[in-house]
């Protein structure tokens, strides 16, 4: 596929822990097991060359219905995945870099958007600091 395609690719992820439905699965269905997840993601990209990707997930704890994050870690998952899995060394990729940072300025865009009704919170790290 060409590079200079107009693709867009939007992912979520399934259940997890307590969570037996996770609206970002319903939407977009990619599963919380690491090896499948990262080969899933790694196909999308090489195959698709997707001019965007936009990755759904779940913040059980937060309060608005949409988080803009500006980041996302390689590090620091500790926990298993749906299939009883655990990374070596809490990695995603172990040669991977330490965060991926979106080329989108989620803060900008987070002070430039409005949906009334809707909650909508700029995060600089996914999935721990709000």
């Amino acid at each position: 596929m060409d590079s200079n395609s107009n693709v867009v690719v939007v992912t979520g992820f399934g259940p997890f822990r307590q969570y037996l439905v996770n609206s970002s699965w319903e939407a977009v269905k990619l599963p919380v097991v690491y090896q499948k997840a990262k080969e899933q993601v790694f196909k999308i990209w090489k195959t698709l060359q997707p001019l965007l990707t936009v990755h759904v997930g779940l913040a059980s704890s937060a309060k608005a219905i949409i988080i803009l994050e500006q980041c996302g870690k390689n590090k620091g998952y500790q926990e298993m995945d749906a299939c009883g899995f655990h990374p070596e060394g809490d990695c995603c990729m172990l040669d991977g870099p330490e965060k991926i940072e979106s080329t989108i300025n989620m803060k900008t865009l987070w002070k430039n958007i409005s949906v009334e009704g809707i909650d909508i919170i700029f995060s600089r790290d996914a999935g721990r600091e709000k």
